[in-house]
């Protein structure tokens, strides 16, 4: 069955709605220093960054405290920085996790 773009496969007997939108923002937690924070991202970026740590065979907490360490401005702003500095690297992100 072939699915129409920007749509998810739902279980039967219910709705999936729209798949999220790789511009829309979203809130979710982290552990950083063993301390629990939020994070707002575009969903791209989320993908991106969840893709670059299992890439290198940590989880995103891991990956987030080690761009903590080294920030200078909002952590946000620096793991988007992070993210597009690893794609202009070379880091693919089709290429299947090692």
């Amino acid at each position: 069955m072939k699915q129409a773009p920007n749509t998810r496969m739902a279980a039967p007997g219910k709705s999936a709605g729209p798949a999220p939108d790789s511009r829309s923002v979203r809130k979710r937690s982290v552990t950083i220093g063993g301390h629990r924070t939020s994070v707002s991202l575009e969903e791209a970026f989320w993908g991106l960054l969840r893709g670059i740590a299992a890439a290198r065979g940590q989880s995103v907490s891991e990956l987030v405290t080690e761009i903590d360490r080294v920030r200078s401005g909002n952590l946000s702003s620096a793991i988007r920085v992070f993210v597009l500095t690893e794609i202009s690297a070379g880091f693919d992100p089709e290429a299947p996790a090692s």
